[in-house]
């Protein structure tokens, strides 16, 4: 028994691996003296790590220190070099210092003092003796007389009567100095390129703008003020559109303003222009025409086309109601080409029909042939209206992404070329027999001064129609159709957005009204 407990007592005796004697409790760690041991170890193995830390970071320092200084004496004595080569005096700084004065006062331009008005622009229109007598037709339905300021450049002087409403005439200047070498051109683009500079050196006053166009070209003078109020004319702008032909634009250049487009120059950028131009023109002499000669100097003195697609070029033949029926929504700047295709209205001549667009164009010029669809529901029509010019009545439903796209009513400058050869999207002109549009054309329009609104009367266009198994209503019952419009001088002002129209109500089968105006919150183009 007592054997077993001194077994089992707290106490107990062994010897260590040296024979030492080593007393412990049980449960306790005989271990435990070689913590000590453990603990010095690690203490000094911490500081050695440490000593070559801040040995190390020493060395860094010093090193880094004296690469400082290298550099600072190469800096220096690179200095000194470039001194040597440049020396730096008092006259530069003072010109840097002009420089960044000069800077400021450009950073700190005044507000503009006024708006751009009709008498702060200058029109130089490029014309023909050949063609003056019928080409003047067309300036007379635009121009304002004793209103309108510019005048029109010809080769050569022609006979001219009293009070017929025309800008005066000048004589270009002589061009025979100037290389021109391409074969199929001619020289007369030499001197049109030049109308700008020689108006400019006229030394008119209070000029902002030179608006250059063709003698065949009509200017709706309301939207071109309108345009060129969006631009601060102190600046440098040349303003203008492409051709509607691809291949055109190829040709030339898609940076290029089209002259029978019309495009407009600010007061600045002419003057800039006018100085160099005469140089410039001697480095192009292989380009064909006068309006890619205009941008090469653009290109040299780096400005870039701002794009303006309400002025119209046309470079295409046939008829233009694809085009004139299908406006983009910008305002209608220019006309071009008249001579070249369909009169707009039929039975009419091109000048008299251009007279009986201006009719429109008098009322509410902001809103000439700008597009609005809407349908008739009851029907099951699409009708799409271009405001002052002709409405549009289909069978069935047509998009609005379809109706905004021009029918190609028309052909491409290059004959041969296809659909592909525009600079926009088209659509072709249906086959289906009962899709053909009918199509009514302004009659007359008038401003009604009770309701504040203008009323215009559109007849049908009387040709023969392929016959139809639709059940839906043939629209040839309708014989004309009213359109009652508010004018909106302002809507430019805001951002780009259709009218829309809206079918009234009618007592008489033959007879359709339709409102124009603002969409009403909500109001979309569906059937």
């Amino acid at each position: 028994m007592k054997s077993s407990h001194a077994s089992t007592s707290s106490n107990s005796s062994r010897s260590d691996d040296h024979g030492r004697k080593v007393t412990s409790k049980e449960g306790t760690n005989a271990t435990t003296p070689h913590r000590g041991f453990s603990s010095l170890t690690i203490s000094t193995r911490n500081f050695i790590i440490w000593f070559f830390l801040i040995i190390s970071m020493l060395y860094i320092l010093y090193s880094s220190n004296l690469l400082l200084n290298n550099e600072l004496q190469d800096c220096t004595s690179l200095e000194e070099h470039l001194s040597d080569l440049l020396p730096i005096n008092n006259s530069s700084q003072s010109t840097n210092y002009e420089h960044q004065q000069e800077e400021n006062k450009l950073s700190k331009l005044p507000m503009r003092s006024s708006e751009t008005e009709l008498k702060h622009v200058v029109f130089c229109i490029a014309g023909s003796s050949n063609l003056w007598e019928q080409r003047k037709e067309y300036i007379k339905l635009w121009w304002k007389p004793r209103i309108t300021r510019g005048m029109v450049w010809l080769d050569k002087p022609v006979k001219t009567r009293r009070n017929e409403g025309l800008p005066e005439i000048r004589i270009s200047g002589n061009t025979s100095g100037f290389p021109y070498t391409h074969r199929q051109g001619r020289r007369s683009a030499l001197r049109i390129s030049r109308v700008v500079s020689e108006t400019m050196r006229l030394g008119l006053k209070d000029v902002r703008w030179f608006v250059m166009g063709d003698d065949d070209t009509v200017f709706v003078i309301d939207n071109v003020m309108r345009v060129l109020a969006k631009y601060d004319h102190r600046q440098f702008y040349y303003v203008g559109s492409s051709s509607e032909s691809h291949v055109q634009n190829i040709f030339f250049s898609y940076s290029m303003a089209y002259g029978g487009g019309g495009f407009a120059i600010s007061y600045p950028l002419a003057k800039a222009l006018e100085k160099m131009q005469d140089k410039c023109i001697q480095r192009y002499p292989g380009l064909y025409g006068s309006d890619d000669r205009i941008q090469a100097c653009m290109a040299e003195l780096g400005v870039p086309l701002t794009r303006e697609t309400g002025f119209h070029q046309y470079d295409v033949y046939g008829n233009l109601l694809g085009l004139l029926g299908a406006h983009p929504v910008v305002p209608l700047v220019s006309l071009h080409h008249l001579d070249v295709v369909e009169p707009i209205f039929p039975g009419m001549s091109q000048p008299r029909g251009v007279q009986h667009l201006f009719q429109s164009i008098r009322l509410d010029s902001s809103s000439i042939i700008q597009q609005s669809i809407c349908y008739d529901k009851k029907q099951i029509w699409s009708i799409s209206i271009s405001w002052g010019y002709v409405v549009q009545i289909i069978r069935g439903v047509l998009s609005p992404r379809e109706l905004e796209m021009p029918t190609r009513t028309f052909l491409n400058w290059y004959k041969r070329a296809d659909y592909t050869a525009y600079a926009f999207n088209t659509r072709p002109v249906t086959k289906h027999p009962c899709q053909k549009p009918f199509v009514y054309y302004m009659r007359t329009v008038r401003y009604d001064p009770a309701n504040k609104q203008t009323v215009g009367i559109y007849n049908r266009h009387r040709e023969q129609y392929p016959p139809c198994r639709w059940k839906v209503p043939s629209p040839e019952i309708v014989d004309s159709v009213v359109v009652i419009k508010r004018t909106d001088p302002l809507r430019w002002q805001r951002s780009p957005r259709r009218d829309c129209c809206r079918v009234l109500p009618s007592k008489k089968s033959s007879t359709m009204y339709l409102s124009v105006g603002n969409c009403r919150d909500g109001e979309i183009s569906e059937l």
